[in-house]
C-alpha cells in the first residue's frame, strides 16, 4: 500500500517541480510506511526529477534513517506531522514564493483566510463564510526547537491542512496523495488571492 502511494507522490513531485513551487532543490516530501516508519525525500535533490530511489526510510519517533544517508533537513517536521495526526500519511513542504511572501506580510501568529469559495477545497470546509486560519510560526534552524513550538501550539489550538513558516514556506499534509495535493494547491490558490487583495485594499 505505501509502495503505490510513493509511487503516486513522485508523479506528484513532478508536478510541483513542473510549478517552480520547490526551486533549487527546496522543499521535501514523504509518505507513511507505518506507526514506525515514513519514506523521507533524500536532501539536496531536484523534486521534479524524483524517483522512489531518492526516498529514504526514517523513523518517526526519533528521526533515524537506517540507511546512513541524509533525510532533508525538516526531517522533524515530517515525522511530527505523523506523531500528532495518526490519519496523515503524506506530507508536503514547498517553497512557493506566495506562501514565503505572505508569511512574512502577516505580522500575527495565524494568517485568516475568509470569504473564498476555494475555501472548499479544505478538508472539512463547506462555507467560504467560514474563517480558515492557518498558524504561522517564526523560521528557525534548529528543527528540534521549531517543532517543539509547533507541538506545544497544538496541544491548546487546531492545527489543520498545513501551517505557514515566517519567510520559509509552506507545509501541510493529507490522508493521502490525492488529499494532500488537493489542499496544497488549495492553500496556494488562497494565498495567491489574499495576496492580491492585500496590494489591492
Amino acid at each position: 500500500m505505501w509502495q503505490e502511494r510513493l509511487g503516486h507522490l513522485v508523479s506528484t513531485c513532478h508536478w510541483i517541480g513542473a510549478k517552480g513551487w520547490a526551486p533549487a532543490t527546496g522543499g521535501n516530501m514523504s509518505v507513511r510506511q507505518d506507526e514506525t516508519w515514513c519514506w523521507l525525500s533524500e536532501s539536496g535533490r531536484d523534486k521534479g526529477s524524483l524517483t522512489s530511489d531518492d526516498f529514504l526510510q526514517v523513523a518517526i519517533a526519533d528521526n533515524t534513517a537506517p540507511s546512513g544517508r541524509k533525510p532533508s533537513a525538516e526531517t522533524g517536521l515530517h515525522t511530527l506531522i505523523y506523531r500528532l495526526f495518526p490519519e496523515a500519511c503524506v506530507v508536503l513542504h514547498v517553497h512557493t514564493v506566495n506562501a514565503t511572501v505572505l508569511s512574512r506580510l502577516e505580522t500575527s501568529q495565524t494568517l485568516a483566510l475568509q470569504g473564498y469559495e476555494m475555501q472548499k477545497t479544505l478538508s472539512g470546509q463547506h462555507n467560504h463564510l467560514d474563517t480558515v486560519p492557518i498558524a504561522i510560526f517564526d523560521n528557525d534552524q534548529d528543527i528540534d526547537a521549531l517543532a517543539a513550538r509547533i507541538e506545544d501550539y497544538a496541544q491548546t489550538r487546531p492545527l489543520r491542512y498545513g501551517f505557514l513558516l515566517r519567510g520559509h514556506g509552506l507545509t501541510c499534509w493529507g490522508k493521502d496523495v490525492a488529499e494532500a495535493r488537493r489542499q496544497l494547491e488549495g492553500l496556494e490558490f488562497l494565498f495567491e488571492c489574499e495576496l492580491l487583495r492585500r496590494r489591492y485594499a
